[in-house]
């Protein structure tokens, strides 16, 4: 669950505000080596009683950070703080939450208001979810975007089931790991496909069994992995370039997520899409403000307390100070496969 917002206790002393410092976004990059982030130091604003005061322990860089950065989302403002996920302690708000670890992330944070990339950042109280045992604040800081898109993506879908086929089209990925380890955790097979001859490098209950699409005809090693049937769920991590096997791939009754394109435009087979009754799927986490991301992360907690779920490897050499923030932001635009951290206090 996430941790309830409770009415605040009575009235205290007058203190003085937090002084927030943190990255700036002023105004729209061309590129992504044009972006330009400086570091601003300014009081944060009087509370909400529904709200808390986060101080960052690590807040994580994502491609959609450095997009929203270059005009790429049009619904982006300016100014802002960019950083949608994070993790740290909770330092103002409802007494019951006070020094609690805890993480979250968001559709808004970062994109339409200020985010995660500063020393403390103002958040629902509802958007908060406490850091599961055994996992640390900079692991906790890494699961967010990746994690979320495979739930919501699989829950929209049907969440699998014991005995289902799970398909998974970029398979290492961030998202790609993540769908194959939640997956794993439901009970269901996960096979994954890739672009050429390489292992998984993710974490799974049940290692997936790996295809090599440069290599397989991917739908026929499917169906004879299957009986025949197909997968009973495509999630498709790169769109275009793997749609006609992943379509192929599919079950009768069989659900396509999808939730990136590189060429937006496929061509459709309506007659397979009607007579093998599918069912598409698209997930945007954008559209997610912080308290619909929390509910996501609350029901995951459970599986990454229980060490079903395992949170990505954080390597020191993906960790970075605020004011590094354009290596680590060049990192995750470039070739790095490490999920990248920036941490306030370094």
């Amino acid at each position: 669950m996430t941790l309830p917002a409770m009415t605040l206790v009575a009235e205290r002393p007058q203190i003085a505000p937090i002084v927030r410092r943190g990255l700036r976004l002023n105004a729209k990059a061309d590129s992504y080596a044009a972006i330009d982030l400086v570091m601003e130091e300014a009081p944060l604003r009087a509370l909400r009683p529904d709200e808390v005061v986060v101080k960052i322990a690590a807040a994580a860089v994502n491609p959609s950070d450095a997009k929203a950065a270059t005009g790429l989302m049009p619904y982006a403002v300016f100014p802002r703080t960019p950083g949608r996920d994070f993790s740290g302690t909770v330092v103002a708000g409802p007494e019951a939450l006070l020094g609690r670890n805890v993480f979250g992330s968001s559709g808004d944070l970062g994109i339409r208001q200020d985010g995660a990339q500063a020393s403390h950042m103002i958040v629902e109280a509802d958007a908060v979810v406490e850091v599961p045992q055994g996992i640390s604040l900079r692991e906790a800081a890494g699961i967010g975007v990746p994690f979320v898109t495979a739930w919501e993506g699989l829950r929209r879908a049907g969440l699998p089931q014991p005995g289902e086929t799970v398909l998974v089209l970029g398979l290492n990925g961030k998202v790609g790991q993540a769908v194959a380890q939640i997956a794993a955790w439901r009970g269901a097979r996960v096979i994954g496909v890739v672009r050429r001859a390489e292992p998984f490098i993710g974490d799974a209950l049940v290692p997936p069994l790996v295809l090599n699409a440069s290599a397989e005809d991917v739908p026929a090693r499917v169906r004879d992995l299957t009986e025949g049937k197909g997968a009973d769920i495509v999630f498709n991590t790169v769109g275009d370039p793997f749609y006609d096997i992943g379509q192929k791939a599919m079950a009768v009754g069989g659900r396509a997520v999808f939730i990136a394109a590189i060429e937006r435009f496929v061509t459709f087979d309506i007659l397979a899409f009607y007579k093998g009754r599918h069912t598409y799927v698209g997930i945007d986490t954008i559209a997610l403000n912080s308290v619909e991301t929390g509910r996501l992360l609350a029901a995951l907690a459970p599986g990454f307390a229980a060490g079903a779920l395992k949170p990505f490897p954080i390597h020191e050499r993906a960790l970075f100070p605020l004011t590094e923030a354009r290596a680590a932001y060049a990192a995750v635009m470039g070739s790095s496969q490490d999920r990248v951290l920036l941490l306030p206090e370094a």
